[in-house]
């Protein structure tokens, strides 16, 4: 039950990166990318939510609608993802490409560094025809995983204090969220001060560089919250070291940390339990807690309807020949988010 389909649009994400520094265990050779939007040319028997002309986003987080994680109202990670441990193949135990005659693994349910994928239907959800592909192929998971990290996972409340560790195209869309959440006190955090002008743009009311201190992050923190920390912390980085820094600044009692960065995956982490002991609450994010094919549409209506706009965190846009240099951009931290057009 596989859908077909041409890819218009596929932003650069870190993760990808991941895959090619090694930080992110996948078989290879593999064909990277899943932020994207397209159109289908053609479906496998027995698939009825696309058709051919459809234009669609590739879901990365599978919805089969039946699991226990997507029956279930507050899961969202799809028995069908390959996230867990990444395998290459579909559902079947196979993959659909080829290069000079060997098989090439498939990337977290989607690969979109190509002109074309195969995807299965749970991987797959129809948009409005008349969003722009090159803006919203960033709902599909850059934008979506860091505005949802914090109207759904830490469920950030009005006039909260939060602190947003990591300010590329997922921390800034964090911004965006507790922002939309109406958080008072928004603390950008990050070593590259390049970037505390677009984070201020979309909605931080500080920018803290650690690099700038003597004493550890989580202190300065504390000191700027009148000794008693942030209510909510989002990780964007995907560093043990500062995922522990980001919980250190916390409320003791009722601080809420959300984990939003892939972590490396030989990664391993370590920390005084007195830190969840008091109350503190500690949690992980895929997908920005969305239910993919249920949530992905209305994002895009919403972006159509000028809820939110996805401009500021498209700094590049290239033709996907282009795309080593997009990759050399991210590396550089001179790019938040690259788009590739085809």
């Amino acid at each position: 039950m596989s859908t077909t389909g041409k890819i218009l649009a596929t932003g650069i994400c870190r993760s990808d990166e991941h895959v090619v520094s090694g930080a992110l265990a996948a078989p290879f050779p593999i064909i990277l990318g899943h932020e994207a939007a397209g159109v289908v040319e053609s479906v496998g028997e027995g698939v009825t939510c696309v058709k051919p002309g459809d234009k669609v986003i590739p879901l990365f987080a599978p919805q089969c609608g039946v699991c226990d994680a997507c029956v279930n109202p507050r899961g969202n990670l799809c028995v069908k993802t390959d996230l867990n441990k990444i395998h290459g193949l579909m559902e079947d135990g196979t993959t659909r490409f080829t290069c000079k005659g060997k098989q090439a693994y498939q990337f977290i349910n989607t690969s979109t560094f190509t002109e074309y994928t195969v995807v299965h239907e749970s991987s797959v959800v129809k948009i409005d025809a008349v969003a722009p592909p090159e803006k919203v192929c960033l709902i599909g998971c850059g934008f979506s995983t860091g505005y949802g990290a914090a109207v759904n996972t830490a469920k950030v409340e009005r006039g909260s204090t939060c602190a947003v560790f990591g300010l590329g195209g997922v921390g800034l869309s964090v911004v965006m969220g507790c922002k939309a959440a109406g958080a008072s006190r928004i603390i950008a955090v990050d070593v590259n001060k390049d970037k505390f002008a677009k984070a201020k743009e979309v909605g931080a009311t500080e920018c803290v560089n650690p690099q700038d201190f003597t004493k550890p992050i989580e202190d300065v923190l504390k000191e700027m919250t009148g000794g008693i920390g942030v209510d909510y912390s989002f990780e964007v980085i995907g560093r043990p070291e500062t995922m522990k820094a980001a919980l250190a600044s916390c409320h003791i009692n009722y601080g809420v940390s959300v984990i939003v960065g892939v972590p490396p995956s030989a990664s391993q982490i370590s920390f005084s339990p007195m830190l969840l002991f008091t109350g503190c609450t500690w949690k992980g994010c895929v997908f920005g807690g969305w239910k993919s094919k249920d949530s992905v549409p209305k994002l895009v209506a919403e972006y159509l309807e000028k809820k939110f706009s996805l401009d500021p965190l498209i700094t590049h846009t290239l033709p996907f020949d282009k795309i080593n240099e997009g990759f050399e951009l991210l590396r550089t931290g001179k790019s938040i988010r690259t788009v590739l057009l085809f």
